[in-house]
Protein backbone atom coordinates (compact mmCIF):
# COMPACT_ATOMS: atom_id res chain seq x y z
CA UNK A 1 0.00 0.00 0.00
CA UNK A 2 1.15 3.89 -1.21
CA UNK A 3 0.22 6.60 0.87
CA UNK A 4 0.66 10.20 -0.75
CA UNK A 5 2.87 13.26 1.37
CA UNK A 6 -0.54 14.44 2.07
CA UNK A 7 -2.21 11.56 3.30
CA UNK A 8 1.03 10.60 5.13
CA UNK A 9 0.89 13.80 6.97
CA UNK A 10 -2.87 13.64 8.04
CA UNK A 11 -2.41 10.34 9.26
CA UNK A 12 1.24 11.50 11.34
CA UNK A 13 -1.06 14.30 12.90
CA UNK A 14 -3.55 11.31 13.67
CA UNK A 15 -4.02 10.47 17.78
CA UNK A 16 -6.91 8.76 19.26
CA UNK A 17 -7.63 8.93 22.73
CA UNK A 18 -8.29 5.56 24.79
CA UNK A 19 -11.34 5.89 26.34
CA UNK A 20 -11.61 6.81 29.84
CA UNK A 21 -7.83 6.54 30.55
CA UNK A 22 -6.45 9.56 29.04
CA UNK A 23 -3.63 7.69 26.88
CA UNK A 24 -3.29 9.30 23.54
CA UNK A 25 -2.25 6.46 20.97
CA UNK A 26 -0.47 7.83 17.47
CA UNK A 27 -0.86 5.38 14.82
CA UNK A 28 2.07 3.74 13.39
CA UNK A 29 2.73 4.64 9.44
CA UNK A 30 4.33 1.25 8.27
CA UNK A 31 2.41 -1.85 7.15
CA UNK A 32 -1.30 0.71 6.33
CA UNK A 33 -1.85 0.37 10.33
CA UNK A 34 -1.61 4.50 10.25
CA UNK A 35 -4.93 4.43 8.93
CA UNK A 36 -6.72 6.63 11.38
CA UNK A 37 -9.66 3.26 11.56
CA UNK A 38 -6.72 1.06 12.56
CA UNK A 39 -5.26 3.88 15.07
CA UNK A 40 -9.23 3.87 17.01
CA UNK A 41 -9.59 -0.21 16.97
CA UNK A 42 -5.85 0.28 18.57
CA UNK A 43 -7.42 3.07 21.32
CA UNK A 44 -10.29 0.93 21.70
CA UNK A 45 -8.69 -2.27 22.32
CA UNK A 46 -6.39 -0.37 24.67
CA UNK A 47 -9.18 1.23 26.91
CA UNK A 48 -10.95 -2.47 26.89
CA UNK A 49 -8.09 -4.15 28.18
CA UNK A 50 -7.04 -1.22 30.68
CA UNK A 51 -10.94 -2.15 31.81
CA UNK A 52 -10.56 -5.89 32.21
CA UNK A 53 -6.89 -5.07 34.00
CA UNK A 54 -8.61 -5.13 37.52
CA UNK A 55 -10.53 -8.09 37.58
CA UNK A 56 -6.90 -9.91 36.51
CA UNK A 57 -6.39 -10.75 39.85
CA UNK A 58 -9.82 -11.64 41.78
CA UNK A 59 -10.34 -13.73 38.70
CA UNK A 60 -6.69 -15.53 39.37
CA UNK A 61 -7.37 -15.94 42.55
CA UNK A 62 -10.95 -17.57 42.03
CA UNK A 63 -9.32 -20.16 39.56
CA UNK A 64 -6.49 -20.82 42.15
CA UNK A 65 -8.83 -21.24 44.36
CA UNK A 66 -11.07 -23.74 42.50
CA UNK A 67 -7.79 -25.47 41.61
CA UNK A 68 -6.55 -26.01 44.97
CA UNK A 69 -9.99 -27.39 46.28
CA UNK A 70 -10.01 -29.92 43.55
CA UNK A 71 -6.98 -31.01 44.17
CA UNK A 72 -8.05 -31.73 47.93
CA UNK A 73 -5.22 -29.02 49.05
CA UNK A 74 -7.99 -27.13 50.99
CA UNK A 75 -10.24 -28.46 53.33
CA UNK A 76 -14.01 -28.04 52.90
CA UNK A 77 -14.91 -27.14 56.62
CA UNK A 78 -11.95 -24.22 55.90
CA UNK A 79 -12.59 -23.06 52.90
CA UNK A 80 -15.59 -25.00 50.30
CA UNK A 81 -14.50 -24.47 46.48
CA UNK A 82 -16.00 -21.34 44.54
CA UNK A 83 -18.68 -23.79 43.00
CA UNK A 84 -19.98 -24.95 46.38
CA UNK A 85 -20.40 -21.39 47.33
CA UNK A 86 -22.06 -20.49 44.09
CA UNK A 87 -24.47 -23.46 44.95
CA UNK A 88 -25.19 -22.19 48.14
CA UNK A 89 -26.14 -18.93 46.89
CA UNK A 90 -28.30 -19.88 44.08
CA UNK A 91 -30.37 -22.42 46.88
CA UNK A 92 -31.01 -19.43 48.97
CA UNK A 93 -31.89 -17.62 46.35
CA UNK A 94 -34.44 -19.95 45.11
CA UNK A 95 -35.83 -20.64 48.23
CA UNK A 96 -36.59 -16.81 49.09
CA UNK A 97 -34.32 -17.09 52.27
CA UNK A 98 -31.21 -14.43 50.52
CA UNK A 99 -33.90 -12.25 49.03
CA UNK A 100 -35.40 -11.31 52.17
CA UNK A 101 -32.26 -11.42 54.29
CA UNK A 102 -30.65 -8.70 52.04
CA UNK A 103 -33.46 -6.91 51.86
CA UNK A 104 -33.48 -6.32 55.83
CA UNK A 105 -29.63 -5.81 55.93
CA UNK A 106 -30.40 -2.69 53.50
CA UNK A 107 -33.26 -1.41 55.03
CA UNK A 108 -31.21 -1.09 58.76
CA UNK A 109 -27.90 0.21 56.81
CA UNK A 110 -30.55 3.16 54.67
CA UNK A 111 -32.14 4.29 57.65
CA UNK A 112 -29.25 4.35 60.03
CA UNK A 113 -27.60 6.58 57.36
CA UNK A 114 -30.49 8.47 56.52
CA UNK A 115 -30.68 9.07 60.32
CA UNK A 116 -27.12 9.37 61.14
CA UNK A 117 -25.94 11.20 57.68
CA UNK A 118 -29.02 13.74 57.66
CA UNK A 119 -28.28 15.18 61.54
CA UNK A 120 -24.68 15.62 60.30
CA UNK A 121 -25.07 17.05 56.89
CA UNK A 122 -27.61 19.67 59.13
CA UNK A 123 -24.80 20.43 61.82
CA UNK A 124 -21.98 20.57 59.45
CA UNK A 125 -23.73 23.10 57.97
CA UNK A 126 -24.26 25.01 60.71
CA UNK A 127 -20.64 24.90 62.64
CA UNK A 128 -19.54 25.24 58.87
CA UNK A 129 -21.51 28.40 58.53
CA UNK A 130 -21.74 30.29 62.31
CA UNK A 131 -18.30 30.18 64.60
CA UNK A 132 -20.71 30.52 67.65
CA UNK A 133 -22.16 27.24 66.34
CA UNK A 134 -18.70 26.27 65.61
CA UNK A 135 -17.75 27.08 69.43
CA UNK A 136 -21.06 25.74 70.99
CA UNK A 137 -21.04 22.16 69.29
CA UNK A 138 -18.06 21.53 67.91
CA UNK A 139 -15.73 20.52 71.28
CA UNK A 140 -18.30 18.24 72.18
CA UNK A 141 -18.79 16.80 68.82
CA UNK A 142 -14.93 15.99 68.75
CA UNK A 143 -14.92 14.47 72.19
CA UNK A 144 -17.80 11.71 71.45
CA UNK A 145 -16.17 11.11 67.88
CA UNK A 146 -13.35 9.95 69.73
CA UNK A 147 -15.16 6.59 71.58
CA UNK A 148 -15.56 4.07 69.24
CA UNK A 149 -19.24 2.82 68.19
CA UNK A 150 -18.63 -1.08 69.48
CA UNK A 151 -17.14 0.88 72.46
CA UNK A 152 -21.21 1.83 72.99
CA UNK A 153 -22.69 -2.01 72.65
CA UNK A 154 -23.04 -2.60 76.03
CA UNK A 155 -24.82 0.84 76.94
CA UNK A 156 -26.78 0.67 73.60
CA UNK A 157 -28.12 -2.74 74.55
CA UNK A 158 -28.90 -1.36 78.07
CA UNK A 159 -30.91 1.37 76.72
CA UNK A 160 -32.75 0.29 73.46
CA UNK A 161 -32.22 -3.85 74.57
CA UNK A 162 -31.96 -5.93 71.18
CA UNK A 163 -34.80 -4.70 69.00
CA UNK A 164 -34.73 -2.60 65.56
CA UNK A 165 -33.36 0.88 67.61
CA UNK A 166 -29.98 -0.71 69.15
CA UNK A 167 -28.40 -1.71 65.38
CA UNK A 168 -30.15 2.12 64.08
CA UNK A 169 -28.46 4.14 66.98
CA UNK A 170 -25.21 2.32 66.08
CA UNK A 171 -25.38 3.01 62.16
CA UNK A 172 -25.89 6.65 62.93
CA UNK A 173 -23.50 7.16 65.12
CA UNK A 174 -20.91 5.67 63.12
CA UNK A 175 -21.99 7.45 59.90
CA UNK A 176 -22.68 11.03 61.71
CA UNK A 177 -19.34 11.90 61.83
CA UNK A 178 -17.78 11.44 58.56
CA UNK A 179 -20.73 13.28 56.87
CA UNK A 180 -20.31 16.27 59.91
CA UNK A 181 -16.15 16.75 59.58
CA UNK A 182 -16.52 17.10 56.08
CA UNK A 183 -19.78 18.78 55.40
CA UNK A 184 -17.97 21.55 58.52
CA UNK A 185 -14.75 21.17 56.63
CA UNK A 186 -16.15 21.81 52.81
CA UNK A 187 -17.87 25.14 54.58
CA UNK A 188 -15.01 26.56 55.85
CA UNK A 189 -12.90 26.25 52.88
CA UNK A 190 -15.10 27.83 50.09
CA UNK A 191 -13.18 30.45 48.37
CA UNK A 192 -13.79 33.75 50.02
CA UNK A 193 -13.34 35.39 47.12
CA UNK A 194 -16.60 33.59 45.23
CA UNK A 195 -18.76 34.39 48.47
CA UNK A 196 -18.07 38.14 48.63
CA UNK A 197 -18.59 38.36 44.39
CA UNK A 198 -21.69 36.78 44.60
CA UNK A 199 -22.35 39.38 47.59
CA UNK A 200 -21.84 42.24 45.25
CA UNK A 201 -23.95 41.01 42.64
CA UNK A 202 -26.84 40.86 45.47
CA UNK A 203 -27.43 37.17 45.94
CA UNK A 204 -29.23 37.29 49.56
CA UNK A 205 -28.13 34.61 52.34
CA UNK A 206 -30.72 31.51 50.50
CA UNK A 207 -29.29 31.94 47.02
CA UNK A 208 -25.43 32.44 48.56
CA UNK A 209 -25.82 29.19 49.93
CA UNK A 210 -27.56 27.34 46.84
CA UNK A 211 -25.63 29.21 44.27
CA UNK A 212 -22.28 29.26 45.69
CA UNK A 213 -21.37 28.13 49.22
CA UNK A 214 -23.12 24.15 48.82
CA UNK A 215 -21.51 23.79 45.21
CA UNK A 216 -18.28 24.55 46.82
CA UNK A 217 -18.71 22.23 49.24
CA UNK A 218 -20.19 19.76 47.32
CA UNK A 219 -17.35 17.75 46.81
CA UNK A 220 -16.00 17.27 50.43
CA UNK A 221 -19.62 16.39 51.69
CA UNK A 222 -19.25 13.49 48.73
CA UNK A 223 -16.23 12.25 50.40
CA UNK A 224 -17.94 12.10 53.78
CA UNK A 225 -20.94 10.57 52.34
CA UNK A 226 -18.45 7.83 50.45
CA UNK A 227 -16.82 6.76 53.78
CA UNK A 228 -20.00 6.48 55.51
CA UNK A 229 -21.63 4.05 53.29
CA UNK A 230 -18.87 2.16 53.77
CA UNK A 231 -18.42 2.23 57.29
CA UNK A 232 -22.00 1.87 57.37
CA UNK A 233 -21.73 -1.99 56.43
CA UNK A 234 -18.94 -2.61 58.92
CA UNK A 235 -20.82 -1.90 61.71
CA UNK A 236 -24.39 -3.42 60.24
CA UNK A 237 -22.51 -6.80 60.58
CA UNK A 238 -21.51 -6.30 64.34
CA UNK A 239 -25.02 -5.48 65.25
CA UNK A 240 -26.42 -7.95 63.17
CA UNK A 241 -23.99 -10.93 64.55
CA UNK A 242 -24.64 -9.77 67.97
CA UNK A 243 -28.48 -9.84 68.19
CA UNK A 244 -30.86 -10.56 65.12
CA UNK A 245 -33.88 -12.75 64.33
CA UNK A 246 -33.12 -11.89 60.46
CA UNK A 247 -30.75 -9.85 58.36
CA UNK A 248 -27.14 -11.28 56.46
CA UNK A 249 -25.26 -11.22 59.79
CA UNK A 250 -27.80 -13.50 61.39
CA UNK A 251 -27.88 -15.68 58.25
CA UNK A 252 -24.17 -16.54 58.43
CA UNK A 253 -24.33 -16.67 62.75
CA UNK A 254 -26.57 -19.51 61.53
CA UNK A 255 -24.89 -21.07 59.21
CA UNK A 256 -21.76 -21.39 62.10
CA UNK A 257 -23.74 -22.86 64.40
CA UNK A 258 -24.64 -25.46 61.86
CA UNK A 259 -21.06 -25.52 60.07
CA UNK A 260 -22.01 -24.29 56.85
CA UNK A 261 -19.20 -22.53 55.86
CA UNK A 262 -20.26 -21.92 51.99
CA UNK A 263 -23.45 -20.34 53.45
CA UNK A 264 -21.24 -18.02 55.67
CA UNK A 265 -18.86 -17.13 52.91
CA UNK A 266 -21.96 -16.41 50.95
CA UNK A 267 -23.03 -13.80 53.92
CA UNK A 268 -19.36 -12.19 53.68
CA UNK A 269 -19.73 -12.13 49.86
CA UNK A 270 -22.73 -10.49 50.12
CA UNK A 271 -21.37 -7.69 52.62
CA UNK A 272 -18.63 -6.98 50.40
CA UNK A 273 -20.72 -6.87 47.16
CA UNK A 274 -23.52 -4.38 48.85
CA UNK A 275 -20.28 -2.23 50.49
CA UNK A 276 -18.96 -2.14 46.17
CA UNK A 277 -22.48 -0.97 44.91
CA UNK A 278 -22.47 1.63 47.11
CA UNK A 279 -18.95 2.73 46.46
CA UNK A 280 -20.19 3.04 43.06
CA UNK A 281 -23.30 5.00 43.88
CA UNK A 282 -21.08 7.50 45.51
CA UNK A 283 -19.13 7.56 42.65
CA UNK A 284 -22.03 8.25 40.11
CA UNK A 285 -23.53 10.53 42.72
CA UNK A 286 -19.81 12.54 42.45
CA UNK A 287 -19.76 12.47 38.27
CA UNK A 288 -23.32 13.77 38.01
CA UNK A 289 -23.41 16.15 40.68
CA UNK A 290 -19.68 17.42 40.08
CA UNK A 291 -20.01 17.14 36.13
CA UNK A 292 -19.01 21.25 36.32
CA UNK A 293 -16.12 20.43 38.36
CA UNK A 294 -12.59 20.08 36.22
CA UNK A 295 -11.56 17.29 38.67
CA UNK A 296 -14.52 14.93 37.88
CA UNK A 297 -14.57 15.34 33.88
Amino acid sequence: MTHTTQELAVVADTTVEAPGFGFLVQPSLQGGSGHPLAASTLAFLLGVALRLLPWLLPVALLVLWQVFSAQGWLSTRVLPAPLEVVKAAWTLTLSGELWTHVQISAWRALTGLAIGGGLGLVLGLLTGSFRWADTLLDSTIQMVRNIPALALIPLVILWFGIDESAKLFLIAVSVFFPIYLNTSHGIRNVDPGLIEMARTYGLNRWQLYREVILPGALSSILVGLRFSLGLMWVILIVAETISAQAGIGYLTMNAREFLQTDVVLVGILLYALLGKLADVFAKGLEGYWLRWHPGYQ
